[in-house]
């Protein structure tokens, strides 16, 4: 009974972190040609400016994905639209 139960709680982790993964990286986050997308430096600029702490960043799948450490200190991968830096996930 108690294999089931941790199987269980398993289970339901890795399901509630795949949602969340394809939540953020199921679609992109622009349809914009990239010559419209910000350069990444401005990206992080404008991250860092929200109070975020950029630890590493790069542009995949048409989105600004930026590991990040928020206010409290928790880390935070952000994804970011490259066009305006608006952010349209976070895991």
């Amino acid at each position: 009974m108690r294999k089931i139960t941790i199987l269980t709680a398993a289970a339901a982790l890795l399901a509630a972190a795949a949602t969340a993964h394809a939540g953020s990286l199921g679609r992109p986050c622009t349809a914009a040609p990239q010559t419209n997308w910000l350069p990444l430096e401005q990206l992080q600029a404008k991250v860092e400016a929200q109070g975020y702490k950029v630890q590493k960043a790069k542009l995949k799948n048409a989105c600004g994905e930026l590991y990040t450490i928020d206010k409290s200190g928790s880390r935070v991968e952000l994804f970011v639209d490259p066009t305006s830096g608006r952010i349209v996930g976070q895991l």
